[in-house]
C-alpha cells in the first residue's frame, strides 16, 4: 500500500476499516512534502509537524472509540492562501497583508474541517489572486509538477501541484478566470468550477455581484473531486444567493450511461482564440476518448461575437478585482508593494461608471441566453482550458501568442471567461501532453446548475481514459 498513490476515498475507506492509521498517512505525505516541496513550492505556512502528528493521534483515538468525524477523518488538508483557515496566515501572496494568523476559518474551511480533516498548511497563489501564474513577493513561484522549469499556472497553482506530487489527497481552490481550472490542466490533474451559488463565500464584502469568483474542488480522480465538492457546497443563509441544494447530491454513485450524449466542440471560436501549436489537436484526441463511451461529438460556436463578451467581461472584471485590490490602496507606499498588475487592475476601475456596469450586465444576460439556446442542441460543452504550453516560471505572462500580441495581463487566458461570465459548471480533465512532456487540460461545460451530469460526464471520461490519468509527474 503506497499512502500517497491512493485515491482520497480509498484512503478514506482505508482508514476506517484500520488498515492504516492516521498517524501513518500523515506520516507519509509529510515525507512526500520534505521530498518535493522544496522545489515546487507548493505548500506555504506549513504548521509544526509535532502539532500536525499530535492531531492525527486524535483522530485515531477517535476511531479507537468508536468515533469519526467524516469521510475526510484524519487527511492532511492545505487550503488555498486566499482563504481563511484559523491559527493560519491568510497571506493573499502580498506583503501587504498582516503576519498574524487567522483567528477564523472560512466557510469551505469550516466544512472541511467538520469532515476530519487536519489542516496542516496552506498552497501557493499569486499576489491576490491575479494572474494565471503562481508567484508572489512573500513565498517565490511555485513549479510546475512536470517540469521544475515551467510555471504551475494560477491562481490554485500551489493547490494544484501539491495534488500532482502527492502531497495531499485532495485540494481546494477558488476560481475567478479559470483558477481551478488552467493549473489543473498544466499539472495533469481535474480541477473544478461549481456553478455560480453552489460553495458560497459568505465573507466577501458584497453578497449580490461578487459572482464570478468562487471556491470549489481538485483531485486526481473525479470521484475523489465529486466527494470534496459534497462537503464544501450546500446553501447558506448569510449568501443569499448560494443554491438550495445539499452537498449531499455529490456523494453518489457517478456512473451513467454516456450514449447519445451530445458534446459540442468550440475549438478556438472559429479562429478567434489564438492557440499554440498542438493544443487543438490534444484536446481533439481527448474528445474521440469521449466519444467511445457513447457521446456523439460536434463542432460548434457560440452565437454572440466573442470580443464583445471580452468587453463585458472586462468591465466586470476592473469592477471587481479593483475593488479587491483597492482594499489596500490607504496603505503607505501600497504601489511599491503591490505587483503592477494589481495596481492596473485597481487604476482601471476607478473610472468605471454605474452605467457602464449595467451596460456590461446587459451584454452578459444576452450571453447567458444565448448559451441557453446552444443548451438545446447540447448536453455538455468542450473547449481547451488554456491558448498556451505551461510557459518559463520566470515569465510574468505571455506577451503574443502566435504572432498576436496580447494586450492586456490577462489576454492570453480569454478561454477560460466562458463557463465563468456564464455561471456555469466546467471541469478541467487531462487532455494529454505535448512532445516536450507538458500536460494539457480540456475544459468540459455544463448546464446552469448541472454539476452532478457535467461530473458523470468526467467521470465516464476518466474511465475511458485510464492510461492517460494515471500518467505521473517524474521522480513521483
Amino acid at each position: 500500500m503506497v499512502i500517497p498513490n491512493m485515491s482520497a476515498l480509498d484512503l478514506s475507506k482505508a482508514i476506517h476499516t484500520k488498515q492504516v492509521s492516521c498517524r501513518e498517512v500523515m506520516q507519509a505525505f509529510l515525507k512526500q512534502i520534505e521530498k518535493h516541496n522544496p522545489a515546487s513550492n507548493a505548500i506555504v505556512s506549513l504548521a509544526p509537524l509535532k502539532g500536525i502528528l499530535s492531531q492525527a493521534d486524535e483522530r485515531d483515538a477517535q476511531l479507537a472509540r468508536g468515533e469519526s468525524m467524516g469521510w475526510m477523518h484524519g487527511l492532511p488538508q492545505a487550503v488555498k492562501d486566499l482563504a481563511d483557515v484559523k491559527g493560519f496566515r491568510t497571506s493573499h501572496g502580498s506583503p501587504l497583508t498582516p503576519l498574524t494568523p487567522s483567528t477564523i476559518d472560512g466557510l469551505m474551511a469550516t466544512r472541511m474541517r467538520a469532515a476530519g480533516c487536519i489542516m496542516i498548511g496552506k498552497t501557493n497563489t499569486p499576489e491576490f489572486g491575479l494572474g494565471s501564474h503562481t508567484f508572489n513577493e512573500v513565498f517565490g513561484a511555485t513549479h510546475n509538477a512536470w517540469d521544475a522549469r515551467k510555471t504551475a499556472g494560477g491562481s490554485s497553482g500551489g493547490a494544484a501541484v501539491a495534488l500532482a506530487q502527492r502531497m495531499l489527497p485532495v485540494a481546494d481552490g477558488s476560481d475567478f478566470m479559470g483558477s481551478l481550472r488552467n493549473p489543473a490542466g498544466w499539472n495533469h490533474v481535474f480541477g473544478m468550477r461549481p456553478s455560480q451559488g453552489r460553495v458560497p463565500k459568505p465573507s466577501v464584502p458584497d453578497m449580490f455581484i461578487s459572482q464570478l469568483s468562487t471556491e470549489g474542488p481538485m483531485a486526481r480522480t473525479v470521484p475523489d473531486l465529486a466527494m470534496l465538492l459534497s462537503t464544501q457546497a450546500g446553501y447558506d443563509a448569510r449568501a443569499p444567493l448560494s443554491i438550495h441544494e445539499s452537498g449531499a447530491a455529490f456523494a453518489q454513485d457517478l456512473e451513467a450511461n454516456m450514449k447519445g450524449m451530445r458534446v459540442g466542440w468550440l475549438g478556438n471560436l472559429n479562429g478567434y482564440l489564438p492557440m499554440e501549436s498542438g493544443i487543438l489537436e490534444v484536446c481533439q484526441s481527448a474528445l474521440q476518448v469521449l466519444e467511445t463511451t457513447g457521446c456523439r461529438i460536434d463542432n460548434t460556436s457560440i452565437s454572440m461575437q466573442p470580443e464583445e463578451i471580452w468587453d463585458a467581461w472586462l468591465v466586470w472584471r476592473k469592477a471587481l478585482a479593483g475593488t479587491n485590490t483597492g482594499a489596500y490602496a490607504h496603505l503607505p507606499n501600497w504601489r511599491e508593494k503591490v505587483k503592477p498588475e494589481a495596481q492596473w487592475e485597481y487604476d482601471q476601475s476607478l473610472n468605471l461608471s454605474g452605467n457602464q456596469l449595467m451596460k456590461a450586465s446587459a451584454t452578459r444576460t444576452r450571453y447567458y441566453q444565448s448559451m441557453l439556446t446552444l443548451f438545446e442542441s447540447f448536453d455538455v460543452l468542450a473547449i481547451p482550458t488554456a491558448q498556451v504550453w505551461p510557459f518559463d516560471v520566470k515569465e510574468r505572462w505571455p506577451q503574443t501568442i502566435e504572432g498576436r500580441t496580447m494586450d492586456t495581463y490577462h489576454r492570453w487566458m480569454e478561454v477560460v471567461l466562458y463557463p465563468t461570465f456564464a455561471g456555469l459548471p466546467a471541469i478541467s480533465v487531462p487532455a494529454g501532453f505535448n512532445a516536450q512532456g507538458l500536460p494539457m487540460g480540456l475544459q468540459l461545460i455544463g448546464k446552469p446548475q448541472g454539476d452532478f451530469e457535467l461530473l458523470q460526464v468526467a467521470h465516464a471520461y476518466e474511465l475511458a481514459a485510464q492510461d492517460l490519468i494515471h500518467k505521473r509527474p517524474p521522480g513521483i
